[in-house]
């Protein structure tokens, strides 16, 4: 995996829709790593570097819910998006409650996924190396007239490319 790219995580049990996002988000600066149920997802986690993961609610075997809590239990650090066809409001009260960064509805516009990944992944950093949210600010203040790729590029610079 490249070291000047976040590191993201697909778990979605549709195949096409997996392929789709893959595409979609490597071309905008995304080691993507695409896996079809939440089991899986624990296992790569494990054994490869993720930033955030965007899971699905709805799959076969453990749930995308059950996927959440694994996944923050064994990696404190990592932030997970909630992206679902079958939401409703208590399930996303729980999964926020749980843990998760966000949680969208399919179909989601990908600007709107765009900016929800990049927060996800400038909260992780910000965690990761106690910057509390104004440092974090001034030390994006560069990218800010930059594009969302160019933003992204400097949230890896500031976690060290790790």
């Amino acid at each position: 995996m490249k070291k000047n790219k976040i590191n993201l995580m697909i778990v979605d049990d549709e195949e096409q829709f997996l392929e789709s996002m893959r595409k979609r988000l490597e071309v905008r600066d995304f080691n993507v790593i695409t896996v079809n149920r939440g089991e899986k997802a624990i296992e790569v986690a494990r054994s490869s570097p993720v930033d955030v993961a965007l899971v699905d609610l709805k799959m076969p075997g453990i749930s995308g819910e059950e996927t959440l809590k694994l996944l923050k239990k064994e990696h404190k650090w990592m932030e997970i998006v909630i992206l679902t066809g079958h939401g409703s409001v208590d399930s996303a009260v729980d999964c926020t409650q749980t843990g998760a960064y966000s949680y969208l509805q399919k179909p989601c516009e990908l600007n709107e996924l765009l900016i929800v990944l990049k927060d996800a992944y400038k909260k992780r950093v910000m965690n990761r190396h106690k910057i509390e949210e104004k440092k974090m600010n001034e030390l994006l203040k560069i990218s800010q007239s930059s594009s969302p790729r160019e933003i992204l590029r400097k949230l890896r610079e500031i976690d060290g490319g790790s």
